[in-house]
């Protein structure tokens, strides 16, 4: 800043006065009358908080074999056409038909069948390249859906890795909403899927072992396993309700855990992912939340 060594007179059609004092005090006062310029920009203090959009014009969905579709039409492959978050299928009315004008051009699904949540953040780097309005994340069940319990992904390295990919989304689209899906129910799964007996044959292929193997041992200690997989399930959404908590333009919806499904809305080839009925619902659910009014 240029030296002021006499006082400044006001100008007739100044909109700012302050008198002349040292540049620091000068400095200050301008800061504190950041209104004053009039290229002054960036959040002020009292500023309202950003307000939740119930009619975002574009979607980019995020996750993994869920949102992908997989099973949902034909055994072991991805059908899109059905997905709750970007599916154009009339039957399922996904999210992008009920909530974007033309969600051929205006809707991306990038979710990964067998994606973790370490996965994410590379899902958020393709996102953010289309600038969506609307994210929406489901993912975290193949993070509990391990070989063994001891394999599912710790807690803090699921916490950590959903915080990033937060972070990183806010670093290129701070506007953008994010709509975050529970982890399902594995156990509710599991009760369910077991009443099918081709169900419980297709599980001894490798679906889910931590929760699936061996669906009719009721054993303490098959108890106890299946116990633990619900717990970490449970610790998984509880991190990722704590760090949406924090950022106002992000909903995290706990009603996908809490759903009582049934057999009807699983798949007819894997009794494990959501048929073209469970995808329906994932949508009514996610629509739900999208369009309530307010925080």
């Amino acid at each position: 800043m240029t030296q002021i060594n006499r006082p400044l007179r006001p100008r007739r059609h100044s909109r700012c006065l302050f008198p002349s004092r040292t540049v620091a005090a000068v400095s200050a006062l301008l800061l504190a009358l950041t209104g004053c310029s009039s290229g002054a920009s960036g959040k002020r203090h009292g500023e309202a908080a950003p307000v939740w959009r119930t009619d975002p014009g574009s979607i980019a969905a995020l996750g993994d074999s869920i949102t992908a579709g997989f099973d949902a039409c034909t055994v072991l492959a991805d059908c899109p056409r059905v997905s709750w978050a970007t599916g154009t299928d009339p039957a399922v009315d996904s999210l992008a038909r009920r909530l974007v004008d033309k969600p051929a051009t205006h809707s991306w699904n990038f979710a990964r069948t067998g994606a973790l949540m370490s996965d994410l953040p590379a899902q958020v780097a393709s996102a953010v390249r289309r600038k969506p309005e609307l994210v929406t994340v489901l993912i975290g069940a193949n993070d509990a859906c391990r070989n063994d319990v001891s394999a599912m992904t710790p807690e803090t390295r699921f916490r950590d890795d959903f915080a990033r990919s937060m972070r990183q989304l806010r670093r290129t689209l701070p506007h953008t909403q994010v709509y975050v899906a529970a982890v399902p129910d594995l156990l509710r799964l599991w009760s369910e899927g077991r009443k099918n007996p081709l169900g419980k044959q297709v599980w001894k292929l490798g679906l889910c072992g931590s929760m699936l193997r061996d669906p009719d041992d009721l054993t303490k200690a098959a108890q106890e396993r299946r116990a633990g997989v619900q717990k970490r399930v449970k610790a998984y959404n509880s991190a990722m309700a704590q760090v949406c908590g924090k950022d106002p333009l992000c909903r995290f919806d706990p009603s996908v855990f809490d759903y009582r499904f049934t057999g009807r809305q699983l798949s007819t080839w894997d009794w494990f992912h959501p048929g073209a009925r469970g995808q329906k619902e994932l949508a009514a659910l996610a629509y739900r939340v999208i369009t309530r009014p307010g925080r």
